[in-house]
């Protein structure tokens, strides 16, 4: 219990002053940082920010406050209510998967990739996550004046090889150009718009307990990849992004030879955040809970090294060629071997499974023999990461 005087202190301490000093540094304490006046100046959570921070890109908590409390309420409509990778609309008949991105990912080239193909291979997968095969794309450029144009050709020549390869157009465009200074080189903006096969649906509601949880690979390779080359670091052995289209993977997973349809019931590529905030954000708009094994989840040696000289967790690092699929449980063997025939999921592995027990909530059996809880973090462990 608090003393009488700590108390009275207390609120004297809340209590404004005659005069108070009005420095810019002081004003940018308080904001930043508020403090108890109880317990010194360790600072707590702030979801009330007055301006953006970087966390608010992170996908993690802070995205999410910023989704519900400025986006939704302006924009709420059943479509979006469903917060998925892709809107899902019907149009003419046909069901059509719709989704926007951006990417200002810094550095512009990294090893493994560069901003044009992280942008062609992002757009597609958003798409591929609804079970949808993408047709035709849209870019829009913001240039910083002063990017080199060779730079330019090579960016739009990556994301013409990249285009081509995953079997889509890019069909309209626009380009804007910002003083020196006032951009970071370019960023990219794009659009896609793919087709939904008859007897798929897929979202990230639909996970049921007893479904299995499926990794289509190795975890945070993308991630480690930009930081790196970001602060020119050098580990054992060669670390490149994942960055890939996954449509291919999925349709071959669709076509697991099974004697009833709609057996995945949710897929989503563990990008911002990693695997670990994507698996919240399904738990949660499920309503279910889920339980993993560390031992079966493939991580690279060279990527859980250097993340554990960075002091990160692999689980939270993103990932640009990767998908975590909920499946029906009778049908995991099946999907997995589909998965593990295709290039990009050879090194597939089911990791967990869902549960009706704590909804909400990831839980992960660690390999020690322990219990882990796996929370979405608060703001960014990387920035600028896609």
């Amino acid at each position: 219990m608090l003393r009488p005087n700590l108390l009275l202190r207390a609120e004297e301490d809340r209590k404004p002053m005659a005069n108070p000093p009005d420095t810019t540094k002081e004003r940018q304490q308080e904001t930043e940082t508020p403090v108890s006046p109880l317990f010194g100046s360790c600072p707590i959570p702030i979801f009330e920010h007055k301006q953006i921070v970087l966390g608010h890109g992170s996908g993690g908590k802070l995205t999410a406050d910023l989704i519900d409390k400025i986006f939704l309420p302006a924009f709420r409509n059943p479509v979006l209510d469903k917060l998925d990778d892709q809107a899902v609309v019907s149009i003419g008949g046909a069901r059509v998967a719709f989704t926007t991105d951006s990417f200002v990912v810094t550095p512009i080239f990294f090893p493994g990739g560069d901003i044009g193909r992280l942008a062609v291979h992002g757009t597609v997968n958003d798409l591929a996550m609804s079970g949808a095969q993408p047709m035709y794309l849209s870019a829009a450029f913001i240039l910083e004046e002063g990017l080199p144009v060779d730079d330019l050709r090579r960016i739009v020549e990556s994301m013409r090889a990249m285009a081509a390869e995953a079997g889509v157009q890019f069909i309209t465009g626009d380009t804007k150009v910002v003083d020196r200074g006032k951009g970071d080189q370019i960023f990219i903006n794009t659009t896609g718009i793919g087709i939904i096969p008859d007897g798929v649906n897929i979202s990230a509601d639909r996970a049921r307990p007893g479904d299995a949880i499926l990794l289509s690979g190795y975890l945070g390779d993308h991630g480690m990849a930009i930081m790196s080359q970001r602060e020119g670091l050098e580990f054992e052995g060669a670390i490149e992004s994942d960055c890939a289209s996954l449509h291919t993977l999925v349709a071959a997973m669709l076509a697991a030879p099974t004697a009833t349809p709609d057996f995945i019931h949710c897929l989503r590529d563990p990008t911002r955040g990693g695997a670990a905030t994507t698996l919240n954000e399904i738990a949660k708009r499920a309503n279910v809970g889920m339980h993993l094994n560390e031992r079966a989840i493939p991580v690279r040696e060279s990527v859980r090294g250097a993340c554990e000289v960075l002091g990160l967790d692999p689980l939270y690092v993103a990932n640009e060629g990767k998908l975590l699929a909920v499946v029906r449980a009778d049908m995991a063997d099946a999907v997995l071997a589909q998965m593990r025939a295709h290039p990009l999921g050879r090194d597939a592995a089911i990791i967990g499974e869902v549960v009706p027990e704590h909804p909400g909530m990831v839980l992960m059996k660690t390999e020690i023999g322990g219990t882990r809880v796996l929370d979405v973090m608060f703001g960014e462990q990387l920035p600028r990461i896609c």
